[in-house]
């Protein structure tokens, strides 16, 4: 019986299980990106600045700092918040809800549960 919990690797059959060891070690394709790849890109450009700043004013460089973490943390939080709602919806819209459906939103939130711990 496969195991729902292991997600499939790049072209491996449906019915293939993966180990646990595998899974742990995997790493997640790079679409699963927290941020969309130019707000990294900006961040990081934001962070540049900041730490350049460091000589000539330290404590500014340093409450800079501060409100660009706090900017990502909210960030990265709205993004998990609107995706878990998006998947949701996808299940509990009702009573008709096939058992296909169901296992492809726990492998959705199996995917959201490792990008989370994966942090």
């Amino acid at each position: 019986m496969k195991n729902l919990n292991e997600p499939l690797k790049a072209g491996q059959p449906e019915g293939e299980v993966i180990s646990l060891e595998e899974r742990r070690s995997a790493k997640p394709p790079a679409e699963h990106s927290l941020m969309p790849k130019r707000q990294t890109e900006d961040m990081r450009e934001r962070w540049k600045m900041i730490q350049a700043s460091f000589v000539d004013e330290p404590r500014k460089a340093v409450q800079d700092a501060d409100q660009l973490v706090k900017s990502a943390v909210q960030q990265i939080e709205e993004l998990f918040r609107s995706q878990r709602s998006q998947m949701e919806q996808q299940w509990s819209g009702g009573k008709d809800v096939s058992t296909e459906d169901l296992r492809l939103s726990l492998q959705r939130y199996r995917t959201f549960f490792d990008r989370l711990l994966s942090l």
